[in-house]
């Protein structure tokens, strides 16, 4: 099969599916086997092994997720944040620089700001929207740039091909985590970012059912983040990895559903008097709507806002609602709406917070494949009583 003439929804079903199929079963077995026999001449990283990521269940998942983002390699690891850290571990040595751009998941930002000093690594947070700071930031021993595609929470749109671009121009590792977006929305292989990281604990799984993680990125990258991943065992095991390839072949359908979701629900809450603000790249009031628009295929699932009335309010609307599950995470069938501040990015100080504009009050919500109708109806009642 062709991947320049298959449609996504035809390739997250029959891409990287063997044929013929193992003893006839139309769905790929799980090898939960940790010994294989060995075969004369394979190195270190060949030896079928879960660690090692070799196993043939880790096998076919990769072929999968390859082909879903567009790159010649993907590798699962046992999270989200195993797939970033290890992406960076792969590229960076002690003494280099990392450019990051925007607001990140707060996992994200404590590694960077935590951990990356212990390893002997600087990182200088610049605007994804401003290339002018992208060069103030650059130095000779600046080795990568880690972006967002679409940035938790604020959900922000960097000039990603500029990013992209400018890293090319300076020899850097540019690095994206497309967790937000989905390779449904947006595939930044396709505009030559070199590692693609995702959680797919979140969308690419879907039924909140596992912790995940995945890079992708050319044949000889990926050699590099395997080789670190099996030393540091953060591989995934072949039975989670078996319901995530499970939940891939519906991702284009779970992902669609969403977006037209997120967009409805906030096209109402931006007309609404007790919402002061609503950041959603598909509102065309959002300051980087026309780059979205020209960047994806839809704009995510996700958004956030701020209701009138700060934290009480916004603590108040979270309890009226019916339908969403007060919970962290995102991308899963289910909605669910969370106040970051002491979820997603409660780690961080209030002062760091602040500085990212993740204000107390700030609202997520993550749509999940209820009706449409259904959601604006549970915020048309939760917002009622605050009006009074």
């Amino acid at each position: 099969m062709s991947e320049a003439q298959t449609r996504f929804e035809t390739l997250a079903v029959h891409g990287g599916e063997p044929r013929p199929a193992h003893h006839g079963s139309v769905v790929h077995p799980v090898y939960q086997g940790t010994v294989f026999e060995t075969r004369p001449g394979e190195t270190y990283d060949e030896i079928q092994y879960i660690r090692l990521n070799s196993n043939p269940s880790q096998d076919y998942l990769h072929d999968k997720l390859a082909l879903l983002e567009g790159a010649e390699a993907a590798i699962a690891t046992a999270s989200g944040m195993a797939a970033i850290t290890t992406a960076l571990l792969a590229t960076l040595q002690a003494g280099d620089h990392v450019i990051a751009a925007g607001a990140f998941y707060g996992g994200t930002h404590h590694f960077l700001t935590g951990q990356a000093p212990r390893l002997g690594w600087e990182v200088d947070f610049v605007d994804p929207a401003d290339p002018e700071a992208w060069a103030a930031a650059l130095r000779p021993e600046t080795k990568a740039f880690v972006v967002e595609t679409i940035s938790n929470p604020l959900v922000r749109v960097g000039d990603l091909r500029a990013i992209a671009a400018f890293s090319r121009e300076h020899g850097l590792t540019s690095i994206i985590d497309n967790t937000f977006a989905t390779p449904v929305v947006f595939r930044p292989h396709s505009v030559g970012f070199d590692l693609v990281c995702h959680s797919a604990t979140k969308a690419l799984n879907g039924h909140s059912d596992i912790v995940a993680g995945v890079v992708t990125g050319s044949a000889e990258r990926l050699a590099r983040v395997r080789s670190v991943l099996n030393l540091y065992g953060a591989s995934l095991d072949p039975h989670a990895g078996f319901l995530l390839a499970r939940g891939l072949k519906t991702l284009a359908l779970r992902v669609r559903q969403q977006n037209a979701n997120a967009l409805g629900v906030a096209r109402f809450l931006e007309g609404h008097q007790g919402i002061a603000q609503v950041n959603y790249p598909g509102l065309a009031s959002h300051p980087e709507h026309a780059r979205a628009a020209e960047l994806f295929d839809g704009f995510g699932s996700v958004l956030s806002f701020r209701p009138v009335g700060g934290v009480a309010a916004a603590d108040a609307l979270i309890k009226g609602l019916e339908l969403p599950y007060t919970a962290p995470s995102l991308g899963g069938v289910e909605s669910l709406v969370t106040r970051p501040a002491v979820t997603s990015h409660a780690g961080m100080s209030p002062a760091e917070r602040a500085a990212e504009g993740i204000d107390e009050d700030l609202v997520r919500f993550s749509c999940g494949i209820e009706a449409t109708e259904d959601l604006v109806a549970d915020f048309a009642q939760a917002l009622a009583p605050l009006e009074a």
